[in-house]
């Protein structure tokens, strides 16, 4: 009988390691939407702690496909030496991890975020910088143009009109107030947009929001407050597919020792009511 080498020992540990790991990956997650969580009221919780939100990596937003049942973010930090993109399914009650090939990697994400290249198939946005957009039920196109060395940018909306798009418009000096404004939400009906900026005096970004008056015109900026806004940083706000949570991410960069920056963070969710608590009164 032939006797294993020292380096098939080592690659059968190997394989038994990455089945081990890949076994666990397939495991089934608790049962129910959003990961089987219990839904928080008007006060943020981090989503899923120990199976999105952990203290020990990075995760980045969650994103919801419109039917709800696919979720994905990044994760990185640790053991991930490269940013991890984890998808998860949700398929007869119960969620598990969807295994997306190298190769479809970057169509993948375009269901859940398509990219400015969805835009730039118009001719009146090809050669304005966006970095990124919402886009309403209409078709509207809520976009931001940001320079980040000086965090200098702006707001602006485009309305689809007769089948074409209108010359973008720049939003109100209350809504393009600050500097790094960035990542708007729409809502569908465009009664209401939510963006991130750092205002004057912070030196972190928080959440605003705007609603639209009677007239069509844009309300004042909104800080939503100190049960989403902290000392940290609030950015990317997103009400779900189905109406009912805002879910954001809060993190914070921190310096080692060494004078290096690294960032810390996940994603946070809270009832969607939130919204309307901050909605002016209306005569």
């Amino acid at each position: 009988m032939k006797s294993i080498s020292p380096l098939m020992y080592v690659l059968l540990f190997a394989l038994l390691i990455s089945a081990a790991s890949n076994a666990q990956d397939n495991l089934p997650l608790p049962e129910g939407p959003y990961l089987g969580q219990t839904p928080p009221g008007l006060i943020p919780e981090p989503f899923a702690p120990g199976i999105v939100a952990t203290e020990k990596y990075l995760e980045t937003e969650v994103l919801f496909l419109p039917d709800m049942t696919e979720l994905s973010f990044t994760r990185s930090g640790g053991q991930y030496k490269e940013p991890k993109w984890v998808v998860m399914q949700y398929k007869d009650n119960s969620w598990r991890e969807k295994t997306v090939p190298a190769t479809d990697i970057k169509a993948e994400k375009e269901r859940f975020s398509p990219g400015v290249g969805e835009m730039k198939r118009f001719d009146i946005f090809k050669d304005i910088p966006v970095v990124g957009y919402s886009v309403s039920a209409a078709g509207t196109y809520y976009f931001y143009v940001l320079d980040f060395k000086d965090g200098s940018g702006h707001l602006s909306y485009s309305r689809l009109i007769d089948g074409k798009y209108e010359i973008p418009v720049r939003m109100n000096a209350a809504i393009n107030s600050g500097k790094y404004i960035a990542h708007p939400f729409i809502a569908p009906d465009e009664s209401y947009l939510m963006w991130d900026a750092e205002k004057d005096g912070e030196s972190t970004p928080d959440i605003y929001i705007s609603f639209r008056e009677k007239d069509g015109t844009w309300g004042e900026a909104i800080n939503m407050g100190d049960k989403i806004n902290t000392p940290l940083y609030e950015q990317r706000p997103k009400v779900t597919p189905d109406g009912k949570y805002l879910f954001f991410w809060q993190g914070d960069v921190k310096v080692r020792e060494d004078g290096g920056r690294y960032v810390v963070g996940s994603p946070y969710w809270v009832d969607a009511k939130i919204i309307e608590e901050l909605r002016p009164a209306r005569e």
